[in-house]
């Protein structure tokens, strides 16, 4: 007993420190591309996509981070059926926006990587007049197709069967029937393919781009200048590490879920597994941007000193 205790706590501290970071980086990443709002620095629309990648995450590591980390150290359902219902439908929103944001993020890096030619200019345009909607269009879906988690129905309260709470073991939850849940699970899985299929395409397309500008810059410059990659390379290889960090984290998440779904009597170490590899996403992809950024010296640089001029909005094309 005591051994199962000395486990969870260890499990537990392991999302608190998790959780912690993972709200911390979000929210100095949230002030830093907000940032140019107080100064006279170029706001960017693209900011608008990365804002919403961070509130979507930040969701994400309160709706479940937290009760998580509180059910692992021994308070299960202290949640009512209403609160229980409330942060499940929160968590999934959460996700999904942020697996269609991160999608959106890539798609529009991929256009804005390709040549000036009078087709992708044109494309390049109307993508960046197109990104409040765009961005609008990433809450509307997610919010319409999880509905049905409002009419879970409870489980029994203080349950000792792992597969009622499933993989939220801070609700006692009752399985809908397996016809029910193929089919909702299928209906969720056509939009997740849409989103995984867009960011395969965009990937693949800035990874050809990059390619090519390589051997062209070896090309033309001479091997005595020095070569450092441009701000779009940059930010092209940060939204490359971002896709892939969210692929291998969704796809070993989704492995879990599947897994635990299918047992009866799934282990702790699966279910503890399962929400540090859900929670992984949303806390290291920050950290990723605050690391790559160019932007993170100048705005602790800045950060003292007041401007009062208003900013200047300008198109990424």
């Amino acid at each position: 007993m005591d051994a199962l205790v000395s486990i969870n706590s260890n499990w537990g501290i392991m999302f608190i420190i998790q959780t912690t970071v993972g709200i911390l980086a979000n929210s100095f990443l949230f002030h830093l591309y907000n940032f140019p709002l107080f100064t006279p620095q170029v706001v960017r629309p693209m900011n608008l996509i990365l804002n919403q990648l961070v509130i979507s995450n930040t969701l994400v590591l309160f709706s479940k981070g937290i009760p998580q980390t509180v059910a692992t150290f021994g308070l299960t359902s202290f949640l009512g059926e209403a609160g229980c219902k409330l942060l499940l439908y929160l968590y999934r929103v959460a996700r999904g926006v942020s697996l269609s944001t991160t999608s959106l993020l890539s798609g529009f890096q991929a256009i804005k990587l390709q040549p000036k030619l009078s087709g992708w200019l044109k494309l390049r345009t109307r993508s960046s007049k197109c990104i409040v909607t765009c961005c609008f269009l990433c809450w509307i879906p997610q919010l319409l197709l999880n509905i049905p988690v409002s009419m879970i129905k409870p489980g029994p309260k203080n349950s000792n069967n792992l597969s009622d709470k499933g993989i939220h073991r801070y609700c006692s939850l009752t399985m809908p029937e397996k016809l029910t849940f193929l089919i909702k699970a299928v209906i969720i899985s056509v939009s997740d393919i849409m989103c995984l299929v867009l960011m395969a395409w965009a990937s693949g397309c800035m990874i050809l781009v990059l390619h090519k500008h390589k051997h062209r810059i070896q090309h033309i410059h001479s091997h005595s200048l020095s070569q450092r990659p441009s701000h779009e390379d940059r930010a092209t290889r940060t939204i490359l590490i971002l896709v892939t960090m969210f692929l291998s984290f969704y796809s070993l998440a989704s492995i879990l879920s599947f897994c635990i779904t299918q047992t009866v009597n799934p282990s702790p170490w699966l279910l503890n597994t399962s929400v540090l590899l859900s929670l992984s996403f949303p806390t290291l992809s920050p950290l990723v941007f605050n690391f790559s950024n160019i932007c993170v010296l100048h705005f602790c640089c800045v950060f003292w000193i007041k401007k009062t001029n208003s900013p200047t909005v300008v198109s990424d094309v």
